[in-house]
């Protein structure tokens, strides 16, 4: 797939908008637990750690390849809908977004 730099300008500020809803849903699971998870956005890697949990985050254009600290991985693809795709599943950003987070806080 190539990329143009239009198109990669929209993958960034999908990448931002993605590490904001890690941010915002690790902080609402650790709200009862008076927990804290932190994230660290980069250009092409978002972490995420919350103790001995972790969610690693590495951006190639609309490629996402994710991996946690038990040795799960996976690659998605960010689209312009601000969806992410495996395969031929899509699901929205939030929700994926949740879903890691309500993991990692656990």
């Amino acid at each position: 797939m190539r990329v143009t730099q239009l198109d990669d300008q929209v993958y960034v500020e999908l990448w931002v908008s993605l590490a904001s809803l890690l941010r915002s849903y690790t902080a609402a699971h650790g709200l009862n637990g008076n927990r804290q998870a932190t994230v660290e956005l980069g250009e092409e890697r978002i972490t995420v750690r919350h103790d001995a949990a972790w969610l690693e985050l590495v951006r190639d254009g609309a490629q996402v390849r994710w991996r946690r600290e038990d040795g799960r991985d996976g690659l998605m693809e960010l689209t312009e809908a601000g969806q992410l795709r495996t395969g031929e599943r899509e699901e929205e950003m939030d929700m994926v977004a949740e879903a890691w987070a309500r993991e990692l806080m656990a």
